[in-house]
C-alpha cells in the first residue's frame, strides 16, 4: 500500500454538509486516500449557515463537498453551474471546485442510471417515495426510457408534483396492481422506527423480477432478505451508496480506484459506521 503523505499546506481537503451527518462518505474516501497515498483528507460538518459554508469552500479552496437533506436543492442558486446529471433533477448532491468554480453534481442520480441500465424499459414500476432521493430515482428511470410506473406517495402534494414532473402515475396506497420492479426510496426497512417494516407486501414481490431499495441501513432490510428468498434480482442501497461515493471521489482526485480496493473500502466503511 503507498504510503500516505502526512497532512500539510498542500493537503487537499475535501467534506460534506448535512443536518446530521453520517460516517459512511468519511471513512470511504479516507480509506481509499490511505490506499492510494492521495494527500487528501475528508471531514464532515453540519451547517446552519449554508450560504457561509458555501463562501468557505471557494474562500479556502476546498476540492469537494458533498451535499446532503436539507441542502440539496436549496445550494444551487450559490453556485456556477450545474452538471447534467443535477440539471436533470435541479438537486445536488456534490460539489466540485475549480479554482474557485463551483458546479453541481448529482451522482445519486448516475449511481441509480447505471444500476437499472440493463432492465428492459418497458417493465412496469412501483416506486415507493417522493423526497430528495425519489426525485433521482425518478429521474434516471424516465431517462433510461421507462414510461410505465406509478409513484406511491401518502403526501399528496409531494406525489403529485413528483408524477407530473416525469411523467408517471401517482397513487397515495400500493394497491395490489403487479409491477416488475418495485422501488423503495423511504425509510421503510430503515435502522431506527421502521426497521420491522416491510416496504412491499409479500404478493407484490412475489410478483416482481427486480427489487431496489435504497436504504443503505442496515444492508439488509427486510425488503432485501424478502427479495431474495423469492429469488427476485435485488439492487442494494449498499450499492447505491458506493456507486455514488466512488463517483465522487473520482470528481475530487481525478483518480479511478481499482474494484478490489471500492470494495474493501465500501466493507470499511459499513463494518465501521
Amino acid at each position: 500500500m503507498p504510503t500516505k503523505p502526512l497532512i500539510g499546506p498542500t493537503t487537499r481537503l475535501c467534506m460534506s454538509l448535512a443536518a446530521r451527518p453520517g460516517t459512511f462518505g468519511t471513512r470511504f474516501h479516507n480509506r481509499l486516500y490511505e490506499m492510494l497515498g492521495l494527500d487528501f483528507v475528508y471531514k464532515a460538518f453540519s451547517t446552519r449557515d449554508l450560504e457561509g459554508a458555501v463562501r468557505g469552500i471557494r474562500a479556502l479552496d476546498i476540492r469537494g463537498c458533498a451535499v446532503s437533506m436539507p441542502f440539496k436543492e436549496a445550494v444551487i442558486p450559490l453556485l456556477d453551474g450545474l452538471a447534467p446529471s443535477a440539471a436533470a433533477i435541479d438537486s445536488v448532491n456534490t460539489i466540485v471546485n475549480d479554482a474557485g468554480t463551483l458546479i453541481g453534481h448529482n451522482t445519486d442520480y448516475a449511481a441509480v442510471a447505471r444500476l437499472i441500465a440493463d432492465i428492459d424499459p418497458a417493465t412496469r414500476f412501483v416506486l415507493r417515495g417522493s423526497g430528495g432521493m425519489a426525485k433521482a430515482v425518478a429521474a434516471a428511470l424516465r431517462d433510461a426510457g421507462f414510461r410505465n410506473g406509478t409513484i406511491v406517495a401518502r403526501n399528496a402534494a409531494a406525489g403529485q408534483e413528483l408524477a407530473a414532473l416525469y411523467g408517471f402515475g401517482w397513487s397515495a396506497e400500493l394497491g395490489d396492481a403487479a409491477a416488475g420492479l418495485l422501488l423503495n426510496v423511504t425509510p421503510l426497512g430503515m435502522t431506527g422506527g421502521d426497521a420491522d417494516a416491510l416496504a412491499f407486501p409479500q404478493a407484490m414481490i412475489a410478483a416482481s423480477d427486480v427489487v431496489v431499495d435504497v436504504v443503505q441501513y442496515p444492508p439488509e432490510t427486510p425488503l432485501l432478505r424478502a427479495a431474495r428468498a423469492a429469488g427476485k434480482r435485488v439492487i442494494t442501497g449498499a450499492e447505491v451508496a458506493t456507486l455514488q461515493a466512488l463517483d465522487q471521489f473520482v470528481l475530487y482526485t481525478g483518480v479511478t480506484p481499482e474494484a478490489d480496493q471500492v470494495a474493501e473500502a465500501a466493507a470499511f466503511a459499513r463494518a465501521n459506521g
